[in-house]
């Protein structure tokens, strides 16, 4: 389940760099909560087709992400929002920014 929202995540943050078709199978997939075997249905093609353009999808996704790192400093700035010490968020800004 962590590994689905991870993708999600990235969707999110990355989608409108994919292919419209690209786009429109992996929202069915991981926002729609279709099967491989429904989207295959609804777009008239085969279930291994699905599932390689989902997998070739995700792929791109972290390749996206490991360039951008957008995700990663997304999360280190929510876990900087729960700090209270000044110096403390200071110093993880700081990092953030240097990263």
């Amino acid at each position: 389940m962590e590994e689905f929202v991870y993708y999600g995540e990235l969707f999110n943050i990355y989608g409108s760099l994919l292919n419209e078709s690209n786009r429109k199978y992996y929202k069915l997939y991981y926002e729609e909560n279709f099967t491989l075997q429904e989207i295959a249905d609804l777009e008239k093609v085969s279930k291994s087709y699905v599932g390689n353009i989902i997998n070739k999808t995700s792929k791109k996704l972290k390749e996206y992400e490991s360039k951008l790192h957008i995700y990663e400093s997304k999360r280190k700035l929510e876990e900087i929002l729960f700090l209270d010490d000044i110096n403390k968020i200071k110093n993880s800004i700081k990092e953030l920014i240097e990263f």
